[in-house]
């Protein structure tokens, strides 16, 4: 099932996002679990989901961050500490917007990258088949194994 389109507010949201990283060197967009994620030297730093705004901050001014207005965990869990979803509310006034921005580009040097997948090692070519006419099974079934 192909994406929905992204409406005109997250596409605004996103490109307020991308002016206020205008000056970082090194900036990466992708998606990740539903959210357009803005990477900063390699490591989530902010993101959008439609009206909302993903902010990651220290993880020891979680539960402070969390109390907030308008803010709340990104994981219900507790296993994603100082990942926060900020509504529209909280983030209304420049000065709040700039508040959440700040704060995340200002944590983005200390936060740890996540370790990057190394790539697929590749397989020796397989031999040629035998004469034997076996019917091919696929591997997924229990019963092929």
């Amino acid at each position: 099932m192909p994406p929905r389109p992204l409406t005109d507010e997250t596409l605004q949201l996103i490109a307020a996002v991308r002016d206020a990283l205008v000056h970082c060197a090194d900036v990466e967009e992708r998606t990740m679990f539903g959210w357009y994620v803005f990477m900063v030297d390699g490591k989530m730093c902010l993101g959008v989901k439609g009206d909302e705004l993903l902010v990651r901050l220290p993880p020891s001014e979680h539960d402070r961050v969390a109390e907030r207005p308008g803010v709340r965990t990104l994981d219900a869990q507790g296993k994603m500490q100082g990942y926060f979803c900020v509504e529209p509310s909280a983030y209304a006034t420049r000065a709040q917007w700039q508040e959440w921005v700040d704060g995340a580009l200002a944590y983005n040097p200390s936060a740890k990258a996540s370790a990057r997948r190394k790539p697929a090692a590749k397989k020796a070519p397989a031999k040629a088949a035998t004469k034997t006419t076996k019917k091919k099974r696929h591997s997924i079934f229990e019963s092929d194994l």
